[in-house]
């Protein structure tokens, strides 16, 4: 194996310094934006995997896995049918069933060592800090924990200790919410198959999907005294001046409409 990773690189970058001589005949780069940008990429592949074939290691920062997509990273996650993944890593809050997208972030990262963080985002969203917070136990360091009893919050969680002196135990069903809402953007809009190219283009495109998930929400629970307000706000006087209006503008200005006559009965 790593004599053919080695005669690949050879080969590579043989490849490479052929495009270089021929670039270097022409004043200007002759490539445009999208084919310069992928040499670049090809070029950093390169270097990455040099540096792991020198050092006789396995991994390299920043390594780069896709040469369409180089802002993906590989996440090593441990599942049985999936021990790596590839795609963006999120953290979403759901507050009275609205998601709020708190982080999209390309790289791995501990969402635990960040909650301090959610919880500030709370407080500038809506100018206090929450009653309650529901936590999966990554989440549920000591240091999180003495943070939240200075603000005031209550974490809902598996408290520390031995699980004999623990009196209120937290139903694992309390966080079907928050993981129902991801199953339902996975299997209902695509969420575990973002087909954009472009990593602008796949933020958005995952914002989207929570935008759509907080409009069905919105449109479930919707009030009916909503719609009946908007009935008896309907005034005929006030629509009835308004035709008045215009009809006494076209004639000023003496132009005749064309006047369609028909017949039919009002339902009460």
């Amino acid at each position: 194996m790593r004599k053919a990773n080695g005669s690949q690189l050879r080969f590579l970058r043989r490849d490479l310094n052929s495009i270089d001589r021929l670039l270097n005949v022409y004043p200007q780069i002759p490539l445009d934006k999208k084919d310069l940008k992928y040499l670049h990429v090809i070029n950093t592949v390169y270097d990455q995997q040099k540096k792991i074939y020198d050092s006789h290691s396995h991994s390299v920062e920043d390594r780069i896995v896709s040469i369409h997509q180089p802002h993906i990273r590989p996440i090593v996650r441990g599942k049985s049918q999936a021990k790596v993944e590839f795609g963006a890593k999120i953290h979403v809050s759901i507050i009275d069933g609205i998601c709020f997208l708190d982080e999209l972030s390309w790289d791995a990262f501990n969402e635990g060592s960040h909650m301090k963080d959610y919880v500030e985002r709370y407080h500038a969203r809506f100018g206090c800090y929450p009653r309650e917070l529901l936590a999966d136990k990554i989440y549920c360091t000591r240091e999180n924990r003495a943070a939240l009893k200075v603000n005031g919050i209550k974490l809902l969680a598996k408290p520390l200790g031995r699980p004999s002196a623990v009196q209120n135990h937290v139903s694992p069903g309390e966080r079907n919410p928050i993981e129902g809402k991801f199953g339902q953007a996975k299997t209902a809009y695509g969420l575990d198959r973002i087909r954009a190219i472009l990593r602008e283009t796949s933020e958005s495109w995952i914002a989207c999907i929570f935008l759509v998930l907080n409009l069905v929400k919105l449109a479930g629970v919707a009030p009916l005294c909503l719609l009946v307000e908007i009935i008896r706000s309907f005034s005929a006087k006030a629509i009835l001046k308004s035709i008045f209006r215009s009809i006494d503008e076209i004639y000023n200005q003496k132009i005749l409409p064309q006047v369609q006559l028909n017949s039919g009965e009002v339902g009460i």
